[in-house]
């Protein structure tokens, strides 16, 4: 372990590289546009995440320097809950007083079932619609469904699909959905900030960051809320999979299926 760390902080060519990225998207800074009455922002994360995909691809980016990238990131989100955590006992009286919302806006994650799940039956997915839509699909829900239904599994293929899209795109389109619902809708930018926090440091970042940079004069209450709603999921939100998400994906998935055989049925008659 130690011999991998020290390899890490040797490679320079990893380094030098987030260094320039980073130096050239603060230079670019956040930028905005309109789309009818809301407001997109462009922040320099996403600038970063493009162009850090984009070399990927290129020879600058070695497997060496794409494995030793993944601890990093690790260690950049501790950094930022460290600073959530600081920020948050401030707002504390805040949060306390938000106390029930916080609580049900775990519930808001099974709307990727509602929502989700029909869609991917009508698109003609079979049992991988499940692992898709139980959840946001993040570290705990893979490892449920990992240990229910195994790996090489249709259910495991689809959460496994969701993962490494999220992975992937998942910080971009949440820092780009936040700012612009929350400037085009009347609700508050704390629900937003609420509902950045999904259990996954990175898209809380994205969404938390772009809640900022439309409300600056609420920075530390957003960050704050951002950071207690992400630890109430991380927390919650394996259990709320277990005995809620995913038993209903399933009743659900049965009743969309058997809906489309019978329909299937009726039209051959």
């Amino acid at each position: 372990m130690e011999q991998k760390l020290t390899n890490i902080w040797k490679d320079w060519r990893l380094h030098a590289i987030v260094l320039i990225i980073v130096v050239l998207t603060e230079f670019i800074g956040t930028h905005s546009f309109t789309v009818g009455p809301g407001v997109v922002l462009l922040l320099p994360m996403l600038y970063a995440i493009i162009i850090g995909l984009a070399l990927f691809f290129t020879p600058l980016i070695k497997e060496k320097q794409a494995k030793n990238a993944e601890p990093l990131i690790i260690l950049g989100v501790t950094l930022l809950i460290a600073k959530i955590g600081v920020v948050i006992g401030p707002s504390l009286p805040e949060i306390i007083a938000a106390g029930p919302a916080l609580l049900l806006q775990e519930f808001g994650n099974l709307g990727t079932i509602f929502i989700a799940l029909p869609v991917a039956v009508l698109l003609g997915l079979k049992r991988e619609a499940i692992g898709m839509t139980h959840s946001v699909a993040r570290e705990p829900n893979v490892g449920l469904i990992m240990d229910k239904y195994g790996f090489h599994s249709p259910e495991g293929r689809g959460v496994m699909a969701i993962y490494i899209f999220g992975t992937v795109f998942g910080a971009v389109f949440m820092g780009l959905i936040s700012g612009f619902l929350a400037t085009i809708t009347p609700l508050s930018p704390l629900s937003f900030a609420m509902a950045s926090g999904i259990g996954s440091g990175s898209m809380m970042a994205a969404a938390s960051g772009s809640l900022v940079a439309a409300f600056p004069s609420m920075e530390s209450d957003i960050l704050a809320f951002a950071g207690a709603s992400n630890l109430l999921s991380l927390s919650t939100g394996l259990y709320m999979s277990i005995f809620i998400g995913l038993p209903l994906t399933e009743k659900m998935y049965q009743l969309l299926t058997r809906e489309k055989k019978t329909t299937k049925k009726t039209e051959e008659v």
